[in-house]
């Protein structure tokens, strides 16, 4: 019951006929996914957010040792990054986004984690909290956990010591040493069955930018979610990012992300590598690596224009026009950018 009325069916969005734009699934999380979502919703309303669930730091991480949730932390930025543009959709993304700030235990809790939980409370069904959530921003899409249980990653890591492993998303991700290979925790976790249906559904998939580790990765070690990824009819982009992350990936060149995820999936395909000219040390050596995906490389500058290793939202919206409209000569693509079935 929710008061002393009996609890809402779940929500079941579908855009209707003739909505703009290709179906397009994001994966990611955090600030790398909301990059993503920002440029997207600039060509096409049909989008689907696939969100990684091992946050283990900060409100997230809180939440989920208190309470044995998904961490709601990345699936509340990716709300956020696709609600209305409007004077509601902003108000409420704003409410969303807001922490706490004070000396108790509501300190550093943003107030959209704790809606999100208070929802999958109610429902008893995370896929329709975030629909709610979604209908009260005016989300022009949706929003989905990439697994039905929350992760943990492990990475076993190389520094001048030797080998060990590290435990924990918030760990990894400011780890010293070099990250050699990363694992998920359960290691067969099942997958969210909206995120596979919405990924075998796609025109067009999109991995990245992002914590390469630990938000990007990951959607290729869900089982059904990495079936669904090899085997959907859809086209493939990863986006790389504008800088090595401190720690997680630090010294890395564009061209060893791109290893270092086909070294993760070997039977990964991809159709086109979108990346930064200003981020690149070495042309050749990413060409060859994305050949080796069986992608072309797509070079557009894509960050603000400040130098900072940020996205910018029109620069990286026409990096995406571009592959899917058919720049890099791609065959079985209609106009509008869907792939011809």
């Amino acid at each position: 019951m929710l008061g002393n009325r009996p609890l809402p069916a779940p929500l079941r969005p579908r855009l209707q006929p003739g909505a703009r734009g290709p179906a397009v699934v994001a994966l990611g999380g955090g600030h790398g996914l909301a990059a993503t979502l920002g440029a997207l919703r600039h060509i096409s309303d049909n989008l689907t957010a696939v969100v990684t669930v091992a946050d283990d730091g900060g409100s997230s991480g809180r939440l989920r040792q208190e309470l044995g949730v998904l961490p709601p932390g990345d699936l509340r930025m990716a709300l956020s990054a696709l609600c209305d543009d409007g004077e509601w959709g902003l108000t409420w993304r704003d409410v969303l986004q807001h922490r706490f700030d004070s000396d108790g235990p509501l300190n550093n809790h943003a107030v959209g984690n704790l809606l999100i939980v208070a929802l999958w409370e109610l429902l008893g069904d995370e896929v329709a909290g975030l629909d709610w959530v979604g209908r009260l921003l005016g989300v022009r899409g949706r929003v989905l956990p990439m697994a039905a249980v929350p992760l943990e990653i492990e990475a076993t890591v190389v520094d001048a010591s030797g080998q060990h492993t590290v435990r924990g998303q918030s760990r990894v991700a400011v780890t010293e040493g070099r990250v050699d290979h990363v694992e998920l925790v359960p290691a067969d976790p099942p997958a969210c069955p909206e995120a596979v249906a919405a990924v075998d559904a796609a025109d067009w998939v999109v991995l990245g930018p992002g914590s390469w580790y630990t938000s990007v990765i990951p959607h290729l070690m869900v089982p059904e979610l990495a079936e669904a990824l090899h085997t959907t009819p859809a086209h493939r982009a990863l986006t790389l990012n504008l800088s090595p992350q401190t720690g997680e990936t630090e010294g890395m060149t564009a061209a060893d992300h791109v290893r270092t995820l086909h070294d993760h999936a070997p039977g990964f395909r991809l159709d086109v590598v979108v990346a930064d000219p200003a981020a690149v040390e070495d042309l050749d050596d990413l060409a060859d690596a994305a050949e080796a995906t069986g992608a072309e490389l797509l070079l557009r500058q894509v960050g603000i224009g400040d130098g900072s290793a940020r996205h910018d939202s029109l620069r990286l919206a026409a990096a995406f026009r571009d592959a899917f409209e058919g720049v890099l000569g791609d065959v079985g693509r209609g106009p509008d950018g869907t792939t011809a079935r």
